[in-house]
């Protein structure tokens, strides 16, 4: 193979080792980040502190309480009492109680749709799951801080609709080919990468390439990160949009942005040492002897004589 077609062939290949390196990256932060329960519950326990969601909570629980009170009292609750409903609601998000209900309701939920995405039967169905659990933790948590008529609220086991059938589907189709892509996608980006390196009529410079490929897919993954954020907080209607959105998503992609930047650093790292090594890791030429003047084989000619005058 000509030296040309070598370079060619090579610069293919760590093309696609570049391209593959930030796809990768994705799909093994999806696999081993929010499709793990126990990644996924420790992401967003810290979100129970945030203004922004605990405000989003305490006006969902509010607005449950309401409609509760309503039920029982056969009417319309005051304005009175429902200020009072949301403060209370408002105050409850700053117990420990909420929190213990929050990572519960989040490990539920979530191992309820990890169930739902990994089984094959489901199809056709949505994922429904039952929060009676949760509540009853919660109520006996209050009820052990004294609070007022914590032992009357209500457990009701009723099946919550979290994903209906046609997004259940859809993502489960997704989540399988994450499964394959999370395992093959990385196995290919290094394949292609010392491939191309090998084959390359100067390996240095393949090695340059790689690197600076590397950084400029890792930048194309904070890119979309960011993008994806905008369009996800656009896209949540209701209590979750806005700001309280904008933490959940943050807190899931944070391992995510972590990464990209890393391979950024890692490929800047690799493409400015190969490129220092040629630069100056090259030992100095040394020039070869000058070749000794023959000397003339003819006869030697005679040196003038002065002469006195």
């Amino acid at each position: 193979m000509s030296p040309r077609s070598r370079s060619a062939l090579s610069a293919v290949l760590i093309a696609l080792a570049s391209l593959l390196a930030p796809c990768a990256t994705l799909a093994g932060w999806a696999m081993h980040g929010p499709a793990d329960t126990g990644r996924y519950v420790a992401a967003v326990a810290p979100l129970a502190d945030d203004p922004a969601v605990r405000d989003a909570a305490a006006d969902t629980l509010g607005a449950g309480f309401a409609g509760f009170v309503d039920e029982a009292t056969a009417g319309p609750v005051s304005g009175a009492v429902r200020l009072f409903v949301r403060d209370a609601a408002r105050s409850f998000t700053r117990t420990e109680a909420f929190h213990e209900g929050w990572d519960a309701a989040n490990r539920t939920v979530h191992a309820a749709v990890l169930r739902a995405l990994r089984d094959d039967g489901a199809a056709g169905h949505a994922v429904t799951v039952d929060l009676a659990p949760v509540t009853e933790r919660v109520r006996d948590r209050l009820a052990e801080d004294h609070v007022p008529f914590a032992r009357r609220i209500p457990v009701r086991h009723t099946a919550v609709t979290v994903l209906p059938a046609h997004e259940a589907d859809r993502l489960r189709k997704g989540y399988q080919v994450l499964d394959v892509a999370a395992f093959w996608l990385p196995l290919a980006a290094v394949v292609f990468a010392v491939t191309g390196i090998a084959v390359a009529a100067c390996r240095r410079r393949a090695v340059t390439a790689a690197g600076i490929g590397t950084a400029l897919g890792g930048a194309l993954l904070a890119l979309a990160v960011l993008v994806g954020r905008r369009l996800t907080v656009a896209e949540l209607p209701g209590p979750v949009d806005g700001p309280a959105a904008g933490a959940v998503y943050d807190a899931l992609t944070e391992t995510l942005r972590t990464a990209s930047w890393l391979l950024v650093a890692l490929g800047l790292t690799v493409a400015l040492a190969s490129w220092l090594t040629g630069r100056y890791g090259r030992p100095a030429r040394r020039r070869p002897p000058a070749r000794p003047t023959p000397e003339p084989t003819g006869p030697t000619p005679p040196r003038p004589t002065g002469t006195r005058l």
